[in-house]
């Protein structure tokens, strides 16, 4: 056996030393509008509520916190991981309102050539009248005007919200992305006799609109919801639920709920996947290797709740040709369910929920919230370093250093 001593680890400190500077990641600073939650904070409550009382409804408060409170500062660092995200100087503008018409309801579409975001009234809202006496319309507000507001709380007045009159008219739209140079809707239809489609609309005007497709061998859809295109096979992902029928616009459901597969191409529709119970919001990886689905099972449109049912996101492989394979559960949401959801160029994973943003990293840890106290069906990463949230009756932009990929299909 040789022998031998070890060198005194003093020779070896300046290497250390660098060594240590290299490796640990940068640090922000906690900026002005941003909080730290700790969850150890609500580990054990002195009081826990029956369900009756305390459920996906309720907006949840941490001791110590007001709503007040965790408005002031709605950046919500949950793990340190989100100061990346967030950067050094994160900030939430309220940039338009509506006293009670959902206006902002989801749909939100960035189209780069006009610096110009794109996003749909609520369908089926009885505050907006619309669903099956009128479609929800199509809204945009221009980048330009957002930027030089960016340093204000609210600025509700100071940027226009207009009115999209696509033609044809998109007959209450839902889910929407960038396709082609164009955008591609998914329409929840109206009644008997309109039934659910994909439509394209030219984002100039006067936005004219085609319906790529209509039917399954002949049969009407539900009522289409998210799309989304794949980053690498450029396919055409989208989901149909039921929630026309159950916000009484649309007839008995006859298909299952379902994430379909459309090559725009060859015409080919096939099914992604099933197995959920309302199926929603839908985006990939920027990688391409993951679907993220949400199923949010437990809202039950004008029905009401059920809270034993899915609030939850799904994590799908997408396998070589395309199809998705081994369903994974990767995060269930509270408060509310999660709508709309979006990655960013990291792998983060974003959705709408009840109380706002909420983010997860890769791996499902929640990391941190943009904190609106009320309900976020859908948003979009936009330009360079911002997000556009609709909530319904309020529209925000929030400032901060994570991008999102523009994912388009091939002219």
């Amino acid at each position: 056996m040789l022998s031998y001593s070890l060198p005194s680890a003093g020779r070896f400190l300046p290497l250390l030393l660098l060594l240590e500077q290299l490796i640990v990641p940068t640090v922000w600073a906690l900026p002005s509008q941003a909080q730290v939650i700790s969850q150890k904070s609500f580990n054990v409550l002195s009081v826990t509520k029956p369900p009756t009382e305390v459920n996906g409804t309720n907006v949840f408060i941490p001791p110590g916190s007001t709503l007040e409170s965790l408005l002031e500062r709605p950046f919500h660092v949950y793990d340190d991981e989100f100061l990346g995200i967030l950067g050094e100087k994160p900030h939430l503008t309220r940039i338009a309102h509506s006293s009670k018409d959902p206006l902002f309801h989801e749909a939100v579409v960035w189209y780069k050539e006009s610096n110009e975001v794109f996003f749909v009234q609520n369908a089926g809202s009885p505050d907006a009248g619309t669903g099956l006496n009128k479609s929800s319309i199509i809204e945009k507000v221009d980048l330009e005007e957002v930027a030089a507001v960016t340093n204000m709380t609210n600025a509700v007045g100071h940027v226009k919200v207009q009115t999209v009159p696509s033609s044809p008219m998109v007959v209450n739209p839902n889910g929407g992305t960038n396709f082609r140079g164009n955008i591609i809707y998914g329409g929840e239809g109206q009644g008997d006799n309109i039934g659910p489609a994909l439509w394209v609309m030219s984002p100039k005007a006067p936005y004219n609109t085609t319906i790529l497709l209509n039917n399954y061998f002949g049969r009407q859809f539900n009522s289409l919801n998210d799309i989304a295109v794949h980053p690498k096979n450029k396919d055409v992902y989208f989901i149909d639920v039921t929630y026309a029928y159950l916000q009484d616009f649309r007839p008995s459901p006859g298909l299952p709920n379902e994430v379909y597969r459309f090559n725009p191409d060859t015409g080919a529709v096939t099914i992604a996947a099933d197995g959920f119970i309302r199926p929603n919001g839908l985006t990939f990886s920027p990688d391409g290797k993951y679907a993220y689905v949400t199923d949010t099972g437990s809202a039950k449109g004008f029905y009401g709740n059920d809270y034993t049912k899915p609030a939850s996101i799904y994590r799908f492989d997408v396998v070589e040709d395309g199809t998705l394979e081994n369903r994974k559960t990767f995060a269930y949401v509270s408060p509310g369910i999660p709508d709309g959801i979006n990655c960013d160029t990291q792998g983060n994973v974003y959705a709408g929920c009840g109380d706002g943003i909420q983010v997860w990293n890769p791996s499902g840890k929640l990391i941190g919230k943009i904190f609106l106290g009320t309900t976020s069906a859908g948003f979009n990463f936009v330009g360079n370093g911002g997000i556009v949230i609709t909530a319904e009756t309020d529209l925000y932009y929030a400032n901060v250093a994570a991008q999102g990929a523009y994912v388009e299909s091939e002219m």
